[in-house]
């Protein structure tokens, strides 16, 4: 299942890297969630050629909402996800299926993957994805631990679960695999079936800082769950700052808390430091938060030429 908004660069390679997997019993849903470049176009042609394909056009509704209509469409009982910009090797599918028949307690089956930058120059990747069930649960509790577009999944356990949760966007994996987690096992193929497109436009690149905040929210979401108390996001459309989280939640210092995980997670990004990033770090620093680390911020502030923000930063550090 694949989304698709304003796809048309890179479209045809992933639908075409689909078409040639070797495990070839599928269907595949395509959303065009409402593009307005030529990828309804690009898709119907492809769709008039293969019969597997079933496109499905709509009004602009968002990854999730696409996601979840695509849940409740698919007829099999395995679910392969596919982003418009990503290649698929030809033996991906043939390889995750032949281990989800195998091992029916796995819920959710990653790839390891390697990259391709916007223009398609290939990148062996050097990084690993940890591969056995024990090892992602530990580390799904500081970050994601599987690459979305490469999942096969197993579609009852997925929407058992109230599939993809509106609240978490550009981070709607990663609460989905916390949530997993919990009652299901997820793994990690060590073969690199899958080649991960890297580039200044890819959503996760420009919206680094809602990512962060919304990835803090499901890990505190996950640890109350995990104690026992309730989920305080269920149910939720939207997620709030992070100067409200403990006036929502009746606690005390959990925002601040956040707050600095989230500075940690963007501090080596000049768009989310100068996107609301920086505005954090001072009212980290007003409030007599730590400094350690943030002198190298502004160090490197100044390697990216943005001098004002450099001064800014220094000052509340001199200042507070």
């Amino acid at each position: 299942m694949m989304s698709v908004y304003n796809g048309e660069r890179y479209v045809a390679e992933a639908i075409q890297s689909i078409l040639g997997q070797t495990e070839s019993r599928f269907e595949f849903l395509i959303v065009n969630d409402g593009s307005r470049d030529a990828s309804g176009s690009i898709i119907d042609r492809y769709a008039a050629q293969d019969s597997r394909i079933r496109a499905i056009h709509q009004e602009n509704r968002g990854l999730i909402a696409s996601l979840n209509r695509m849940l409740d469409e698919a007829r099999a009982p395995l679910v392969a996800r596919m982003d418009c910009d990503d290649v698929s090797r030809p033996e991906r599918f043939a390889v995750q299926l032949a281990f989800l028949q195998a091992h029916p307690e796995i819920a959710v089956l990653g790839t390891n993957t390697d990259e391709l930058d916007a223009d398609g120059a290939f990148f062996p990747c050097s990084d690993f994805h940890p591969e056995q069930p024990a090892a992602i649960r530990e580390r799904l509790m500081v970050a994601s631990a599987i690459c979305h577009p490469s999942v096969m999944m197993r579609r009852d356990a997925i929407r058992a679960l109230g599939g993809y949760r509106a609240a978490f966007r550009h981070c709607e994996d990663y609460d989905l695999w916390l949530r997993v987690s919990e009652q299901y096992d997820l793994h990690n193929l060590p073969d690199r079936l899958f080649l991960y497109r890297r580039s200044p436009e890819q959503v996760s690149e420009k919206h680094i800082l809602i990512q962060a905040i919304g990835a803090a929210c499901a890990r505190y979401a996950a640890q109350q769950r995990r104690i026992g108390r309730p989920d305080p996001f269920d149910g939720a459309s939207s997620l709030p700052s992070l100067d409200q989280i403990d006036a929502l939640l009746g606690t005390t210092g959990i925002g601040a808390r956040m707050r600095l995980e989230v500075i940690d997670s963007i501090k080596y990004s000049p768009d989310a430091l100068n996107g609301g990033g920086l505005a954090l770090m001072k009212a980290h620093l007003r409030e007599g938060g730590t400094k350690n680390g943030f002198w190298r911020t502004a160090g490197r502030l100044v390697k990216l030429g943005m001098i004002p923000q450099a001064l800014n930063l220094s000052f509340d550090l001199v200042r507070y």
